[in-house]
C-alpha cells in the first residue's frame, strides 16, 4: 500500500466514526476491504486508490463471484462505494469507479426465531456453576435481549444513565448513532433492578450497564459466549446468536397482532421493508402448523 492510500484510509475511518457513527465492526469491515484493494499490485501500479480505474475495481469485485455469497459481495461493494463517494465529495477523485455498478441479487433471507417456549427456557434456566451475582446479571441480560429486541451491540453499549426507572424505558443508540427509546417489560425491569442492586461500583452513570466478572464493560463477544453456554444448559440444540432473540422478539410481537410500524419503531429499522421480513416468517409458520395439524392438509 502506498503512503497516500494509508492517509486516505485514515481520513475515511475518521469520517465513518465521527460523521456516520457506524459501529466498530462495520468500520473494521469497510477499512479492511479497502486495504485489500489498495494492496493489489494493479492498484499500486495505477498510483493508488485515488487513481484506480473502474475496470480494475470491477475485476476485483468479479473475482469473488464464485467464492462468496451475494450478501458478502454486496457488503464488499458497499464498502468500496462508500469510500469512493467520500473521495469524490472531497475532490480527490473526479468520478466514482463503482457508479452504476449493480450489486448481486441476494435471495430473501428469512429470520429463524426461537419458539416462545425456548425463549422462556433460555431466560429462566438456572446454571448451577454460576455465582449469584453473575446469575442475576445473566438473567437481566437475556430478559432485556428478548424483552426489548435490542441488537447485541446496542446492549453492550448501554450505560447506567440510559436506564430511566421512572419512565420504565431505555435510551438506546442504534446504527448510525440514531437514538430511540425502548419500553422495558415488567420481568426485564425487575431483573434489571436486581442486577443494579449488585452491580459494582454503584452510582457511576457513565459506566457500562453490564459488566464482566472482572468489573470491566461486558463486550458483545462476551454476551455471545454466555449465550452459547446458556443454550447448552437449557437443552436447546439448535444454533442461535443474540440476534436470534431479536428475531424472536419481533416475530412473537407480530404473532400477537402488534402493528408492523410499531415493531419497526421498537427495532429501530430505518425502512419498513426490513421489518416486513417477519411477515414472511409468520406466514411460513402458520403454513407449517396447518400442514402438521389439519387432517386435509396431508397428501402424497
Amino acid at each position: 500500500m502506498i503512503p497516500e492510500d494509508a492517509k486516505a484510509l485514515a481520513a475515511f475511518a475518521r469520517h465513518l466514526d465521527s460523521e456516520r457513527g457506524l459501529s466498530k465492526h462495520t468500520l473494521r469491515a469497510y477499512t479492511s476491504e479497502l486495504e485489500r484493494l489498495a494492496e493489489l499490485p494493479e492498484c499500486v501500479r495505477s498510483g493508488g486508490l485515488d487513481r484506480i480505474d473502474a475496470l480494475t475495481v470491477r475485476s476485483y469485485l468479479a473475482s469473488f463471484h464464485r467464492t462468496h455469497k451475494p450478501s458478502t459481495r454486496n457488503r464488499r461493494l458497499a464498502a468500496l462505494r462508500s469510500f469512493f463517494r467520500f473521495r469524490v465529495r472531497g475532490g480527490e477523485r473526479v468520478a466514482d469507479p463503482t457508479d452504476g455498478l449493480p450489486g448481486p441479487k441476494a435471495g430473501l433471507r428469512l429470520p429463524s426465531p426461537l419458539s416462545a417456549e425456548d425463549c422462556e427456557r433460555l431466560v429462566e434456566v438456572e446454571e448451577a456453576d454460576r455465582t449469584p451475582r453473575l446469575a442475576i446479571r445473566d438473567r437481566a441480560l437475556f430478559e432485556l435481549l428478548y424483552g426489548t429486541g435490542l441488537r447485541v451491540g446496542e446492549l453492550a453499549s448501554l450505560r447506567v444513565r440510559d436506564w430511566d426507572a421512572h419512565r420504565r424505558e431505555l435510551r438506546v443508540f442504534g446504527k448510525g448513532r440514531k437514538e430511540r427509546v425502548v419500553p422495558v417489560p415488567a420481568k426485564a425491569r425487575q431483573a434489571l433492578v436486581d442486577w443494579l442492586a449488585l452491580r459494582e461500583p454503584k452510582g457511576l452513570l457513565a459506566q457500562a450497564l453490564f459488566t464482566n466478572a472482572r468489573g470491566g464493560a461486558l463486550s458483545d463477544r462476551g454476551v455471545r459466549v454466555i449465550l452459547r453456554r446458556r443454550m447448552r444448559v437449557a437443552g436447546i440444540a439448535r444454533p442461535a446468536s443474540p440476534h436470534t432473540l431479536r428475531h424472536s422478539y419481533a416475530t412473537h410481537l407480530l404473532d400477537a397482532d402488534v402493528d408492523l410500524r410499531a415493531i419497526q419503531e421498537l427495532l429501530g429499522h430505518e425502512r419498513l421493508s426490513t421489518t416486513q421480513r417477519y411477515t414472511h416468517v409468520s406466514a411460513e409458520r402458520l403454513a407449517r402448523i396447518y400442514r402438521q395439524a389439519h387432517p386435509r392438509a396431508k397428501g402424497p
